[in-house]
């Protein structure tokens, strides 16, 4: 039973810590599709595949909310057919990259100005190398299904196809109004209708996220990762698989980070910082409105590479 009230309450503290920024998330996505014509700001992004990703990351600064929060908005990009580099670049760095995030690492860290350029440096370093891996795939591979077909509905003939956009003429899926037109903007019904599906859809990802980590951080404990805290490769390692199981969101992590931070070495601090904004066992869910299966896997795996080796890049310079 105690067991059980434990993972109840982990549970509990995690869906409530990120429910809020969920709903900021499709509130902010919601009014970006009713108060911005696609065409109006999607034609200004660039395209480059340096400056996208830059372009994408850079937005935290503007919409502050952590991961959880930022799936609806970056699909939201995605699906009006903004850059890959730019929705990537803001899924995978505005976590760390935003007013928010960055005032709670520095008011958990003041006396370590080492972290508060180096999280914000890496975020931005894994991100853009996330952004150029996943844009190698072809955006059928990449995209979840109703991502792809919103997508292609949101870009133009000489670019996609009608028998591409599934919709229209030769289509299967029919187009609605604001698809149509997509400079004449979202009726206010239609915003709520849509708004309100997309929430609850992402509430019930979030609710099996919430319940896996729960589960998994009531039965694993997590002595055995903190006691490998000197090592300079196992403590790496040792933190970024505290990062995926607590699942903490980016908002938070640096308080709970400072209860262990004088037990690790100094390129573990950073990983934990580092990989949960990118890769927890809550945002497994969530990524399947986003990306298929196997550019899921590849975004993991690449994510924990790319932490591991800035990890031990850190432990060699000792910083």
């Amino acid at each position: 039973m105690t067991r059980l009230a434990t993972g109840w309450a982990i549970f509990q503290g995690l869906l409530i810590e990120a429910l809020p920024f969920l709903l900021l998330g499709v509130t902010i996505a919601g009014l970006a599709r009713w108060l911005v014509p696609q065409s109006t700001w999607v034609r200004r992004l660039p395209r480059h595949p340096l400056l996208a990703p830059l372009v994408g990351a850079l937005l935290g600064f503007a919409l502050p909310a952590c991961e959880c929060g930022n799936v609806p908005v970056a699909r939201r990009l995605l699906a009006s057919g903004a850059p890959l580099g730019t929705g990537f670049g803001f899924l995978f760095a505005a976590p760390v990259l935003n007013p928010i995030v960055l005032a709670s690492t520095w008011a958990a860290f003041p006396d370590k100005t080492w972290l508060l350029w180096a999280r914000p440096a890496g975020a931005f370093l894994i991100a853009l190398f996330l952004s150029a891996l996943l844009g190698l795939l072809p955006e059928a591979k990449l995209l979840e299904t109703a991502l792809l077909e919103e997508r292609r509905m949101s870009q133009p003939l000489s670019t996609v196809g009608l028998l591409e956009r599934r919709g229209g003429v030769l289509g299967s899926a029919s187009v609605s109004p604001e698809q149509r037109d997509d400079t004449a903007g979202v009726s206010p019904r239609v915003l709520v209708q849509h708004s309100t599906k997309e929430f609850l859809s992402l509430l019930t990802l979030l609710v099996l996220g919430s319940a896996l980590a729960a589960l998994v951080q009531t039965w694993l404990p997590r002595n055995w990762l903190l006691a490998l805290g000197s090592a300079p490769t196992l403590s790496v390692i040792a933190l970024m698989l505290l990062a995926l199981v607590v699942s903490v969101c980016s908002s938070v992590d640096a308080f709970l980070a400072l209860g262990f931070a004088a037990q690790v070495t100094p390129g573990a601090l950073l990983a934990f910082l580092l990989l949960g904004p990118v890769v927890d066992l809550k945002l497994a869910g969530l990524f399947t409105v986003l990306l298929t299966p196997r550019a899921i896997a590849i975004t993991a795996a690449s994510a924990s590479l790319m932490v591991l080796l800035i990890g031990q890049w850190v432990n060699l310079l000792q910083l």
